[in-house]
Parts: structure tokens; sequence; C-alpha cells
């Protein structure tokens, strides 16, 4: 993407939409001048220019909760930015993870939320915590875990008694934590999952 096929308005300025790059979901839209983007391309981590404040900022600078960037296109027109990244934390400075979307409505987004934690559990070489403990276990203790959680989870629907949404969490918290140990994501489910789709 080059910068001199942008489009900027009267103002020197373009819309930035940013979407998370593996849910896909619409995190938040700012505005980019040319100083702003050459930052981001730069850095590989988003940076606005603020039109209330007149100067540039890039996010997660004092809260933490940057956004890395993955990839960067313009639209049709060339004046409009679509830049996917992958979100520090929460993007929205409600501390919700989009600027978009209420928690509560959303509850998927709560894979990505997961997928956060065990990223920093598996980086956190001092941490005592249950997934770190799963983690040095290896990948056959992992595998022994899903197992388990998958028959208790069965029995649940079986007996109906109750338990079945419950022993269906803890299935799919151990499945995560085992694709992440592998070096992979939810999202990479959610692809096979379209392959098989559009080849039936």
């Amino acid at each position: 993407m080059e910068i001199n096929n942008v489009k900027w308005d009267s103002k020197g300025l373009t819309p930035a939409v940013i979407q998370d790059d593996s849910s896909m979901n619409v995190l938040m839209i700012g505005y980019m001048n040319s100083k702003s983007l050459e930052i981001t391309i730069k850095t590989n981590e988003v940076t606005f220019f603020s039109r209330s404040k007149q100067k540039l900022w890039t996010k997660g600078e004092t809260s933490g909760n940057k956004l890395v960037v993955k990839s960067i296109e313009l639209d049709c027109d060339n004046d409009t930015l679509l830049i996917k990244a992958t979100p520090l934390g929460p993007t929205c400075h409600k501390e919700n993870y989009s600027c978009f979307e209420n928690e509560t409505r959303n509850p998927l987004h709560m894979i990505d939320v997961l997928e956060k934690i065990v990223d920093r559990r598996m980086e956190d070489n001092n941490s005592d915590s249950y997934i770190k403990s799963l983690l040095n276990k290896g990948v056959k203790e992992i595998s022994k875990k899903v197992a388990e959680e998958a028959g208790e989870t069965a029995i649940a629907a079986v007996t109906d008694d109750g338990r079945l949404v419950e022993e269906s969490a803890d299935l799919f918290f151990h499945l995560l934590v085992l694709l992440k140990s592998q070096g992979l994501s939810v999202n990479d489910v959610m692809l096979e999952l379209k392959k098989r789709n559009t080849s039936r």
C-alpha cells in the first residue's frame, strides 16, 4: 500500500477502519494523515491524527492496549483505509472489546479475550496460573484433559443433569488451550469450517 495513492480530504485526512484480524469484527474508526500513516507502517502500531487535539497519537500509548498492524488496504476510491490488526486488550476507551459492540450482545468476543489471556500466560514464565500449568505439562496431558472434558460434556447431555452448558464451556476452554499450544487458534478452525461449507 503506497501512501502516495491515498486521496486525502481537504484537511489532509482520511478515515481508517480498524478490524480485528482474527474475528474480523470492526473495532473502531479513526482518522489518519500522511504522517500518522507513515508511522503506522514503520512501527506496525496503529497511529492516528486527533482532530480535536490536532496531534498524532498511538493507540494504547497510555493504556497499553495497542493495535498491532497485520495489513493495510485502500478501498476502491482510495479515500478510506482498512487496517486489520491484533488488539492487545480492549479497544474502546470504556474498556470494551470494540467501540461498536456491546459485550453483553456479542458473547463471541470472549473467544478473542480467552485467546489473548492464553497468549499472555504462554509468554509469562513466572505465572503460576492454571493455564500455565497445563501448558507446562505438554500436549499429551492437555489432550487427555480435552478427552476428559468431552466425555463429561457427553454425559451431561445424556443424563440431562443441567450441566451441559458448564461442561461445554470447560471443553471449549481446554480445546482452545490445546490449539494455542500447537501454534493454532479458533480462527484456524473457523477457516476450515468455512472451506468445508463452500465445498459442499
